[in-house]
């Protein structure tokens, strides 16, 4: 479970609030409107952000003060964040070997080909399609098998077919390991094809989760406005 106990974190206008908890193997969406807080929730968990009172915590456990590389956290941005004078395979690798060293090239192998990606390897990112990228951000969150997965609207740019493609992978990595899930997004219809709970950000404060069948039967006010 992970479980954000009277946290504040400061931003640019005022601070964002959150004091709930989400239970392990959830797929949750992060909605609300633009500069409410949502990536700002995500880099707390994940360590990017500071909070400034309050406590996180994961499995029992207090993970306020750990460094992100300590935290059971793997994060997707938009950008894949693939070093581009890596191939995809030594990309991967540092997932497993983040000191640069020698990683399994089978343990690689088996995750781009998990992700429909086999023979990939030596691949520079660039020569790769945005959708393949995406693919390949994935496969190294295959291998980090951490029980908490990030995503910041990492498919934004992709067209809708690609995007609920893409959605569907997160979805099958997220059952092989068994983790939480907790995807930004700015649009209603990934989180209904996508989330079990929905996490609105809105007003300096990150709301308890509602189940996402039940948020979209009876919105809340303030999500009413975002959609305008």
């Amino acid at each position: 479970m992970l479980t954000f106990d009277k946290v504040a974190v400061a931003m640019d206008q005022g601070a964002l609030n959150a004091d709930f908890s989400v239970q392990a193997g959830r797929r949750v969406a992060v909605l609300g409107p633009s500069g409410a807080g949502k990536s700002t929730l995500l880099d707390a968990v994940a360590g990017f952000r500071r909070i400034d009172s309050g406590a996180l915590s994961w499995a029992g456990t207090e993970i306020t003060q750990r460094a992100p590389e300590q935290r059971p956290v793997s994060i997707l941005f938009q950008d894949g964040n693939l070093f581009p004078h890596l191939s995809v395979a030594r990309n991967l690798g540092l997932a497993l070997r983040p000191d640069g060293g020698r990683a399994d090239a089978r343990k690689v192998e088996d995750a781009l080909e998990r992700v429909g990606l086999g023979g990939y390897g030596a691949r520079m990112p660039g020569t790769l399609s945005g959708g393949q990228q995406g693919r390949a951000a994935l496969a190294r969150v295959l291998l980090m098998a951490r029980p908490v997965i990030l995503l910041d609207e990492p498919f934004a740019a992709l067209g809708p077919a690609l995007k609920a493609e893409m959605l569907a992978l997160v979805s099958e990595v997220a059952d092989r390991l068994g983790a939480l899930v907790m995807m930004v997004t700015h649009d209603p219809r990934d989180a209904q094809r996508f989330a079990d709970d929905v996490v609105l950000v809105a007003e300096g404060v990150a709301q308890a989760p509602v189940a996402c069948d039940l948020f979209f039967a009876d919105p809340p006010k303030a999500f009413r406005a975002y959609l305008g």
